[in-house]
């Protein structure tokens, strides 16, 4: 028997495929790697990630339609956090397989 497991139920091999599509555009993963597992404004995550506003709205609103994100808003403040701590552990599995350690 082999050792190989696969993802069988469909919904969670729909949940991995929108994830990972959502992820592979630079400027969303920048997002979630800005966000781990704090709940930053808007304006927190265009500091950390280096892009405009509206840009930045852009990306959160695909994530947030893809479920990896959600947002709440406070006053005039829009706040964004990881909706799945499972996401989170996909990003720090990236973030250690493909980050450069700093010397």
């Amino acid at each position: 028997m082999s050792d190989i497991q696969l993802l069988e139920r469909e919904e969670d091999i729909e949940k991995a495929t929108n994830a990972l599509k959502a992820m592979a555009h630079p400027l969303r993963l920048k997002i979630l790697c800005a966000l781990k597992g704090n709940e930053l404004q808007v304006l927190e995550i265009v500091e950390h990630v280096g892009s405009s506003q509206s840009n930045i709205s852009q990306h959160i609103e695909i994530l947030r339609t893809k479920n990896i994100v959600e947002s709440r808003r406070e006053g005039n403040r829009i706040l964004c956090r990881v909706k799945d701590a499972k996401i989170l552990k996909l990003v720090a599995n990236i973030q250690a397989v493909f980050c450069s350690e700093s010397s």
